[in-house]
């Protein structure tokens, strides 16, 4: 029942994020949802920040390898802004204007929570970003995926291997724990957009929390048609 609705021709895609902190599983469950949606017959792409577009992939390697960080944060938002005006210009508006939903791992939220919070960035500042970078875009849906400290390091430990973590990757567990609950307290301050899911659990689980978040979000099924989905 939830795939024939969500499979009725809807005009301009839908837009979903994904947040959370680093090891949250947010690749994985982005993979999930996408193939989720294809099996319900539903053009959908896959997009990333910083990255996403050729011109701000550049901006993602400036960032990760921990250049903003030298500049400071305000230096590292712009960065972070022109990555998204590149983004948003090139790859989401032209996506969602032709019936494509996309997905997308982390976007301004992500900026609020590490820069914002955590950098200390204005409000003013960030606000005046996002203003020039996005407009009036938000996400239809934001899924934060929430999980302990110390098992999304874990976590991106084993997928980085003998790799060198990357600007974010190398903070400390306090930096972390603060990340963590910036994220929890957007969640409570949006949530009609926002939807904080547990992702301490199996992947499957957790990827059930999340098709539950967007038939509720989204689509309000009748609690009858969704337990028959």
């Amino acid at each position: 029942m939830a795939d024939a609705v969500l499979n009725r021709p809807s005009g301009r895609g839908k837009f979903i994020s994904f947040e959370g902190g680093e090891g949250s599983g947010k690749s994985t469950q982005i993979k999930k949802l996408a193939e989720r949606l294809a099996t319900a017959k539903l053009r959908a792409i896959v997009t990333r920040e910083p990255g996403g577009s050729p011109g701000a992939e550049i901006i993602r390697h400036l960032v990760l390898s921990g250049m903003g960080k030298l500049l400071g944060p305000d230096a590292e938002t712009l960065l972070f802004a022109a990555a998204r005006d590149d983004h948003v210009r090139t790859v989401i508006q032209p996506a969602l204007s032709q019936g494509t939903w996309v997905l997308c791992d982390r976007f301004f939220d992500s900026t609020r929570a590490y820069q914002g919070r955590l950098g200390q960035v204005s409000p003013g500042v960030l606000n005046a970003m996002q203003r020039v970078t996005i407009g009036d875009l938000k996400p239809d849906l934001t899924i934060i995926l929430d999980i302990p400290v110390e098992v999304g390091m874990q976590r991106a430990a084993a997928r980085r291997g003998k790799g060198v973590p990357d600007r974010f990757e190398a903070e400390d567990l306090q930096f972390h724990q603060d990340l963590r609950e910036a994220y929890k307290q957007i969640a409570a301050d949006e949530p009609q957009r926002c939807v904080l899911i547990d992702a301490n659990a199996d992947t499957d689980a957790v990827a059930a929390e999340v098709w539950q978040a967007l038939r509720d979000h989204l689509f309000a099924l009748p609690a009858a048609a969704a337990s028959t989905a």
